[in-house]
């Protein structure tokens, strides 16, 4: 199994709130785990908390005695999500601040993930699926058929989203697994990523030619050539090489 990740602080931004972890050796009882967060927050607060939440993951899934890919990760979240709400209720300048998260181990040919918020977990398998469901505003006004998919691309309270780690206290979130072919890429982004790049786009880079610091970083300059509006966070997988 190879990995490459990479984050870009993009066109718009001052400063890079979103932060990543990626590691192909064992993390407590997990073989590997990968991690984007992207924050969100007042100046500097939503930088801490995506770091925060990176962190206290990486420090639960050590202290887990658990088995279980799936469990581990969701304890860890939330575990993230209690130190950040009382972070935030400790220190005003960190009030209100939050972030998403995604994060997926591979223990084999198996993949599990988790996420929260509407960073994304992608497998690319002769097409490109989305594996995680974003927890935003336009995306359940799609699941009622509010809108349809190319209306949420351009809806404007496309960033609303509805579910964060640090913004409520009890926090629940959704976990995945998918059994991986040879040939399948992982890809674990933020939404400065999609909110740039159709699906159809994020495809062709990936089913493209190159080694996979050359897809992440064409990745990451389609995004910034698209507009670049957010922080880019990308870490791409081939759990094969």
């Amino acid at each position: 199994m190879k990995a490459f990740s990479i984050t870009d602080i993009g066109k718009k931004r001052q400063l890079n709130q979103d932060h990543i972890y990626a590691s192909l050796e064992p993390v407590g009882n997990l073989p590997n785990i990968f991690l984007v967060a992207d924050g969100m927050g007042g100046h500097k607060a939503g930088g801490y908390a995506s770091s925060c939440a990176v962190e206290t993951i990486l420090e639960g899934i050590r202290e887990s005695e658990s088995s279980d890919p799936r469990e581990i990760l969701t304890e860890a979240i939330q575990k993230a999500n209690e130190v950040i709400e009382r972070r935030a209720g400790e220190d005003e300048r960190l009030s209100g601040m939050g972030t998403t998260v995604v994060a997926a181990c591979l223990d084999g040919r198996e993949l599990h993930a988790a996420n929260v918020g509407d960073s994304r977990l992608y497998v690319v398998n002769g097409g490109i699926e989305q594996i995680t469901e974003d927890h935003s505003l336009v995306q359940e006004m799609v699941r009622v058929g509010g809108i349809n998919k190319e209306e949420a691309r351009s809806h404007p309270n496309k960033n609303i989203i509805t579910r964060a780690v640090g913004l409520e206290r009890y926090l629940r979130v959704d976990c995945f697994r998918r059994t991986l072919e040879p040939g399948n890429i992982v890809l674990l982004c933020s939404d400065g990523l999609t909110d740039m790049l159709e699906d159809a786009e994020i495809y062709r880079i990936l089913a493209g030619e190159g080694s996979l610091e050359e897809k992440a970083g064409a990745l990451v300059q389609a995004a910034n050539d698209s507009g670049g509006r957010d922080n880019i966070a990308v870490i791409v997988i081939d759990p094969f090489l």
